[in-house]
């Protein structure tokens, strides 16, 4: 199978690096990363800009149903347009990232956003990345990595990441967001996080980005190989 057609799935908690390293992993094998993550938060930016309660199962099915996602490949990496519009910083505010993990939670919702999400890496040559990707949206995927990470170093990362992007917060805040999401992340009934049997759990507390990615380029070439032996 050529190496186009791999499909790369990475899934894990929140801020266990899983967006810098799908994001590395995608810039050296030149496929296209997708964060299902940034699908959820724009469905999320749109309730709340339409007035779209969060306990509103319905209204929030709908408005999945409305939006058009698509994943851009700039060369600062992947701009998200919703019906066309930019939201591609706007996503990122904690309060979206938050209610991102509760309209997670909607099984119409899911149902929608996976679908567009199958649609997108149905030709493979992906590095696509979030809490069920292995699992549910693509269950057979050649190379499954499930990313983790210490909740402090977790918290920390997130944080960090926040400043950045000059986001008021405070790490003891973050700690108690990550704890939260990683809580309804794990207990919800639809598409919980939980590692594949067949993933490879990757520990990332004491590894750079750089070196979490070079460890999934190994395990890729590997089975590219095995594939082209195969093949053979």
């Amino acid at each position: 199978m050529a190496a186009k057609s791999i499909v790369i799935a990475i899934d894990g908690p929140s801020g266990s690096g899983k967006s810098t390293v799908a994001q590395g992993v995608a810039e050296r094998l030149d496929y296209l990363y997708v964060d299902s993550g940034a699908m959820y938060r724009a469905l999320a930016l749109c309730a709340h800009e339409e007035g779209i309660p969060l306990e509103d199962p319905a209204g929030l099915a709908a408005c999945a149903a409305r939006l058009r996602i698509d994943l851009e490949k700039v060369p600062q990496g992947v701009h998200v347009r919703v019906n066309g519009r930019d939201v591609t910083d706007a996503i990122r505010r904690p309060a979206i990232s938050q209610a991102a993990s509760v309209v997670a939670t909607v099984p119409a919702v899911r149902e929608h956003l996976v679908a567009q999400q199958q649609r997108i890496g149905a030709q493979g040559g992906i590095v696509m990345e979030g809490r069920d990707i292995g699992t549910v949206v693509f269950p057979h995927a050649q190379l499954k990595i499930f990313l983790d990470a210490s909740p402090e170093v977790r918290a920390r990362r997130r944080y960090e990441q926040q400043r950045a992007q000059e986001i008021e917060s405070s790490l003891e805040k973050t700690r108690r967001e990550i704890s939260e999401r990683d809580q309804r992340d794990r207990e919800r009934t639809v598409s919980p996080l939980v590692e594949a049997a067949d993933a490879v759990h990757l520990d990332t507390t004491s590894l750079t980005a750089r070196e979490a990615v070079d460890v999934i380029l190994r395990l890729a070439q590997e089975w590219m190989e095995k594939g082209a032996a195969a093949a053979g």
